[in-house]
């Protein structure tokens, strides 16, 4: 008498057997193997062009490299901090075309041509940018991590403000915004300050809009 476990080994060998002789017969030649992808293009990777502070760059990336990680690891401006590496905390914020993005969250290859400013763009310890000065004067920073990305942020903001381009908390839509404390708050939650500074950055931000808050 055939032993029930063998049994039913052999009955599932048989249908798995079937399944996959009938799935190879289905698939277009060359489809039922797994085709290794070419060496060379690994290895040479994918040429991007684009403008940062100024400067003209070109460079031969992965496919997969993310324009945080081309800034940081082959352009070496390390200003622009990794800190959660998903888009949540804003340390790694840069401003391209005139727009403040996440930079964590976008391929470098997607930024051909572009004109992106990093905050090693945006002054010198010679001459700072009214917002670097700004916050040194109110002590926006402790530990200084998120720093770089929420004075990129902070320029942007007051850039989107002076466009009339409104937030969720502004309350008319049809005229230009402006820059109250409930206003610049809501547009800055995106940058965290784990230290807990952003009353020092709110006053950093409304001295260098020229306003009070």
């Amino acid at each position: 008498m055939a032993n029930p476990v063998e049994s039913e080994v052999s009955r599932r060998g048989v249908l798995v057997g079937g399944t996959a002789t009938a799935m190879i017969g289905v698939l277009p030649s060359g489809q039922g193997q797994a085709q290794p992808a070419s060496s060379d293009a690994v290895r040479q990777g994918f040429e991007v062009s684009f403008e940062v502070n100024g400067k003209p760059y070109s460079l031969q990336l992965d496919t997969r490299t993310t324009l945080l990680d081309a800034l940081r690891e082959h352009i070496h401006l390390t200003g622009s901090k990794k800190g959660c590496d998903h888009g949540q905390c804003g340390a790694c914020t840069v401003i391209v075309n005139g727009v403040r993005i996440n930079s964590c969250l976008t391929l470098a290859v997607m930024h051909q041509d572009d004109r992106i400013t990093t905050i090693e763009g945006l002054g010198t310890p010679e001459q700072l940018h009214p917002m670097q000065a700004a916050f040194i004067k109110h002590d926006g920073y402790q530990c200084g991590y998120c720093t770089p990305g929420q004075i990129c942020s902070a320029v942007a903001v007051l850039d989107e403000i002076k466009a009339g381009i409104p937030s969720h908390v502004s309350a008319d839509l049809t005229s230009p915004p402006e820059l109250t404390n409930v206003e610049m708050r809501e547009r800055m939650s995106g940058n965290i300050c784990r230290c807990g500074a952003y009353s020092n950055i709110a006053e950093a931000i409304a001295e260098a809009a020229g306003s009070k808050t």
